[in-house]
């Protein structure tokens, strides 16, 4: 099946790169909205804040694939399968959080946090928190953060 996004518009990997590309499924896409585990956000002031957003998610795992973790722990190494499922929760949480803050009319969630764990014997938990702000920019000499950039 052939990608209907072209070469031009794929970004393109760079040295200053965090992360590689392989890697974006650790990314949630945030309509606009900026997260940040920090209390404020260079070059914006925050004009209200909107209270404290949660973001909620439980996963069960198969049972084939805790029995393919079970054997994969005695080798050792890494769960890529659970380590991909936690993932996939955080990317919920987070944007169910973001969907939270844009229905209260916020456009940022600062002091992001999460919080992980298990719940009985095969359910893993994510939740993120953050309290949900209306920012404005304030330093036009900065840069524009990416989420902020109209598609």
């Amino acid at each position: 099946m052939a990608s209907t996004t072209s070469p031009a518009t794929q970004p393109t990997p760079s040295a200053t790169d965090p992360f590689s590309l392989q890697d974006l499924h650790c990314f949630t896409e945030t309509n606009g909205v900026i997260t940040t585990t920090m209390f404020d956000i260079p070059g914006y002031r925050v004009t209200k804040i909107l209270g404290a957003v949660y973001g909620l998610t439980v996963r069960s795992r198969n049972w084939a694939a805790a029995l393919g973790m079970v054997l994969k722990s005695v080798a050792g190494g890494e769960l890529k399968w659970f380590t991909n499922m936690l993932y996939n929760a955080r990317n919920d949480a987070i944007g169910r959080i973001v969907a939270e803050t844009q229905s209260r009319g916020g456009n940022a969630v600062i002091c992001l946090r999460f919080d992980a764990g298990e719940i009985g014997g095969g359910f893993a938990q994510v939740c993120a928190y953050g309290t949900a702000a209306i920012i404005e920019k304030i330093d036009d000499g900065g840069d524009v953060h990416p989420q902020l950039i109209s598609q």
